[in-house]
């Protein structure tokens, strides 16, 4: 029984990790491709305003996800952060299997980084202490790509009780992406960003289906260990729609790509 036990814990442990940590990273890569854009104006500025996101990012997630941990019923809260996650992951889901089967264009780092320079190029001088515009369009990045690793963090932090763990290991993806992106500087494309937005789709829907069922009730067979079951079928589901998708002839829909808008003021 405590082997068992021990084992199950290790499934759901192993499981949040990977799927927190592939989802900072994907975001990570994204915010990274318009803070390095934003640095050919001003590094200085694009740290800054990276930084300050950063800042507000960290504490969401503490002054949010603590509390909910805290005084919010487990039950009603795994409903919650249950469908929440469903909601995340069939999106990342969706796209995936589109980008997969060539219906949809894959995610060009490379677009975005030309089209953020060519924004940030029209915006005027740079010839200041700071850049306001390089502020902003790293701020702004950051903060939004970062924003759903938060929600994710929350979601799966407090309802495994391991928000210091989910934190941890987004952070460590923060880390490790921003290390790899100063190594690589502009080849960013090179991140096999569909197979990872597609296995953390898998993982997160998977989340969201257990702990829905869990916070409903549903007992589940083998307790935390479903969730392997769970991720095989969601895995197994996305590769068959995969490949009805490139069977029926795929037509690819052109990825509208836009750069990031400045504040008023700063663009012309």
């Amino acid at each position: 029984m405590l082997i068992m036990t021990v084992s199950t814990t290790s499934a759901s442990t192993t499981a949040l990790v990977l799927a927190v940590f592939g989802a900072a990273a994907v975001e990570m890569v994204e915010a990274l491709t318009l803070v390095v854009a934003a640095g050919t104006r001003s590094w200085r500025s694009a740290l800054q305003g990276s930084a300050a996101a950063l800042v507000v990012l960290v504490v969401l997630t503490a002054g949010i996800g603590v509390p909910l941990a805290r005084y919010l019923p487990i039950d009603a809260l795994r409903v919650v952060v249950g469908a929440l996650l469903l909601v995340l992951g069939l999106s990342w889901l969706r796209k995936a299997v589109l980008r997969s089967g060539g219906r949809l264009a894959k995610h060009d780092e490379d677009a975005i980084y030309a089209r953020t320079v060519g924004a940030l190029e029209g915006s005027g001088s740079a010839e200041v202490r700071h850049d306001g515009a390089a502020f902003m369009v790293a701020f702004k990045g950051v903060l939004l790509e970062g924003f759903e690793v938060v929600l994710i963090v929350i979601s799966l932090g407090t309802s495994a009780h391991r928000l210091g763990l989910a934190a941890a290991a987004a952070a460590a993806a923060v880390v490790i992406v921003a290390v790899v992106g100063i190594v690589v500087a502009r080849q960013l494309s090179r991140v096999p960003e569909n197979a990872l937005k597609t296995a953390v789709g898998v993982m997160l829907t998977s989340f969201g289906v257990f702990w829905v069922g869990e916070g409903a009730g549903v007992t589940w067979p083998g307790s935390d260990l479903a969730l392997v079951a769970l991720v095989a079928l969601f895995a197994a589901t996305t590769g068959a729609l995969v490949l009805v998708l490139r069977r029926t002839g795929a037509r690819v829909e052109p990825l509208e790509v836009s750069a990031p808008s400045l504040p008023e003021g700063l663009a012309t």
